[in-house]
């Protein structure tokens, strides 16, 4: 089941609420058409998010290439390959 939480107010006053799946699977946003872990917006955003049936991906650490793909807002791919137009990792 989707839950939305209080998670913090930011400096300014805004207050963040987190929206996850309390059966750890990602969520889909319908908004944007993205799936995710779990999601941060502000109040009354206006994001709604369904469940998925695809469980979250627990890894110990990730490679410099998904978390800059991550930070980038083009998703985490648990097998870590490339989707769209990743950047490339020089490693």
């Amino acid at each position: 089941m989707i839950k939305t939480e209080f998670y913090k107010t930011r400096e300014d006053g805004v207050d963040l609420y987190r929206t996850f799946s309390d059966q750890r699977m990602r969520i889909h946003c319908n908004e944007d058409g993205h799936d995710y872990d779990e999601a941060v917006n502000v109040q009354n955003s206006g994001f709604t998010f369904v469940e998925t049936d695809v469980p979250i991906a627990y890894e110990d650490e990730i490679s410099n290439t998904q978390a800059l793909n991550i930070i980038m807002g083009r998703g985490f791919v648990p097998d870590g390959t490339e989707t769209g137009d990743a950047v490339q990792e020089n490693d």
